[in-house]
């Protein structure tokens, strides 16, 4: 490996690294940050000072950096099978036995697992398989999709077309026809207390329904717990009355658990923490623990048996059931179920993150604090005066999450909000440091 030259690598990230999620002038004349080792919740950055990992990766990172025995899992099975696909009526071990692993965690009904690179190749897939599921049921009339304002669910054309957020759709024209976007829970700024915006929302999306004609619509996508909209934590009884909707309605219901899977919130699913009972679950990020990509897309009996009798399935990539992301899944799913990760943070950390969020509900620049399990929101206040009194609308997020690395930890900037979602093996004295790091960020931040 070459030695470790930071302006080299700047010049080269410039020439020819398009970055996702980036404005690239602005990255370029700070220099872009490299990452240069990590272990546990803890970066070492390009100067070598140590970070706190306070978004787990990407929302991902559930059971820690550098952990050997996925490293031991992945490198075992590249000696034994690097690749093989699961077209040709043949695949691989892992692949198979992940499979059967998942169908034994997830929700009752969900038996049957088709896998992918990522959760937007996750949400993709179960675009195609709702569309082609009711063509086969004779109901070729159902294929409008529903989804939420604040919604993540990729960034291919057609999730894209899912996501609730305008960054993600505008400047490609999108969404395409066909996929309607009803309000999310975010009563943030609505003046309606939590319950009371949970219930418009829901008024909101029956009357979409009745518009749209409930025999028209196919599925609806849902995040349990909105990410990258902003941590939107669903107000009490919503989820339910929104599951129940749709079932009366006759609308597959689709869980996007590509963030809230894992043990994020305290359960291995947010479906199972809410009994949400869905048609169709789509995972990724800590199903590998963001070790190697690979995405999962659970169905329902009833789906994988009309599928399965509507003969040849043409969906699918070269790399769906990877047997190496396969291990390296099965690997995490091990430390996971070993070290008790999931009861970790049900009972330990989880309280203790938000009982330090709540805690910084007073700071003068915190406007509303939300969480759930081992994620959470801070939604900012512009300053009256200082530098950043006349701060750009929705950069407040951004300033705060570099004041933030300055300190020692990485936060997720979106619009006026920090997001944090650490992994779960943080360690109580890790979780301590990570708060007083924000908190003199925000210090910062509100200074006159």
């Amino acid at each position: 490996m070459e030695s470790f030259d930071l302006d080299q690598l700047r010049r080269l990230d410039r020439a020819h690294h398009l970055h996702p999620f980036t404005d690239h002038r602005a990255m370029h004349r700070g220099g872009t940050h490299v990452v240069r080792a990590a272990r546990g919740s803890t970066l070492v950055g390009e100067d070598g000072r140590e970070l706190l990992d306070g978004l787990a990766g990407l929302w991902c990172v559930n059971i820690g950096h550098g952990r050997e025995e996925i490293l031991d899992a992945v490198a075992a099975q590249m000696r034994a099978v690097a690749f093989y696909p699961s077209f040709f009526n043949t695949t691989t071990e892992p692949a198979i036995r992940l499979a059967a692993r998942l169908a034994g965690l997830a929700p009752a009904r969900l038996r049957h697992a088709i896998f992918s690179n990522s959760g937007s190749e996750a949400n993709e897939t179960a675009l195609k398989l709702i569309r082609a599921y009711w063509k086969l049921r004779g109901r070729r009339e159902k294929t409008k999709v529903l989804a939420r304002t604040f919604g993540y669910h990729g960034v291919t054309l057609a999730t894209a077309s899912l996501t609730g957020l305008p960054t993600c759709s505008e400047p490609f024209d999108l969404p395409l026809p066909g996929f309607l976007h009803v309000p999310g829970p975010n009563h943030y700024g609505s003046g309606k207390s939590p319950a009371a915006y949970g219930a418009w929302c829901l008024e909101e999306t029956e009357r979409a329904i009745a518009r749209e004609g409930a025999g028209t619509i196919s599925a609806m996508f849902v995040e349990p717990v909105q990410g990258a909209g902003g941590v939107v934590v669903p107000p009490e009884g919503y989820l339910a009355e929104l599951r129940e909707l749709c079932r009366r309605h006759e609308i597959l219901f689709v869980a996007d658990e590509v963030i809230t899977g894992f043990g994020r919130l305290g359960a291995w699913f947010a479906s199972e923490l809410w009994d949400l009972d869905p048609d169709l679950m789509t995972l990724a990020k800590g199903i590998t623990s963001g070790y190697v990509p690979l995405g999962a897309t659970m169905v329902s009996g009833e789906i994988a048996g009309a599928l399965e009798a509507g003969g040849y399935l043409a969906h699918g990539f070269t790399y769906t059931g990877h047997p190496v992301a396969c291990a390296a899944a099965l690997a995490t799913l091990d430390v996971m179920e070993r070290e008790k990760l999931v009861e970790r943070v049900r009972d330990d950390v989880g309280p203790r993150f938000l009982a330090a969020l709540e805690r910084l509900a007073g700071h003068p620049a915190v406007a509303e604090v939300r969480g759930v399990g081992l994620i959470g929101a801070l939604e900012l206040k512009r300053p009256a005066r200082g530098p950043h009194a006349a701060a750009a609308p929705n950069s407040l997020g951004l300033a705060a999450h570099e004041l933030a690395r300055e300190e020692g930890v990485v936060v997720r900037g979106i619009r006026d909000l920090v997001a944090l979602s650490p992994p779960l093996v943080v360690t109580h004295s890790e979780l301590d440091r990570m708060f007083a790091a924000l908190e003199r960020a925000l210090d910062r931040l509100w200074a006159h």
